[in-house]
């Protein structure tokens, strides 16, 4: 199965995790079975994925999300292909659902 992944789409958290902030670090927790890779998996997210998972609200395109970390970080083309490939492990793990 092939997942493609748009810029121009808007992804937010599933409904089946909980996120909590703990020590600065995202930890997210599944709630049902079949999300992630394991059913008592938790993710810890690095400051990369932090910083896109704190953008994740729904309301903006990656894109969009793109446009602001550039801005803030500077990267260009590497911050778009970080989060192109972030999303797409996401939503390949049931993390994250595309918006519609």
């Amino acid at each position: 199965m092939s997942l493609t992944i748009s810029i121009n789409n808007i992804y937010t958290p599933s409904n089946d995790i909980v996120n909590r902030e703990i020590e600065g670090e995202i930890i997210i927790v599944p709630l049902t079975a079949g999300i992630g890779d394991m059913e008592d998996e938790l993710y810890a997210l690095n400051e990369t994925g932090r910083a896109i998972w704190q953008r994740l609200d729904g309301q903006k395109t990656l894109q969009q999300i793109a446009d602001e970390l550039s801005a803030e970080y500077g990267g260009g083309a590497e911050i778009t292909q970080d989060i192109l490939g972030f999303v797409s492990e996401l939503v390949k793990r049931k993390i994250l659902v595309e918006k519609v």
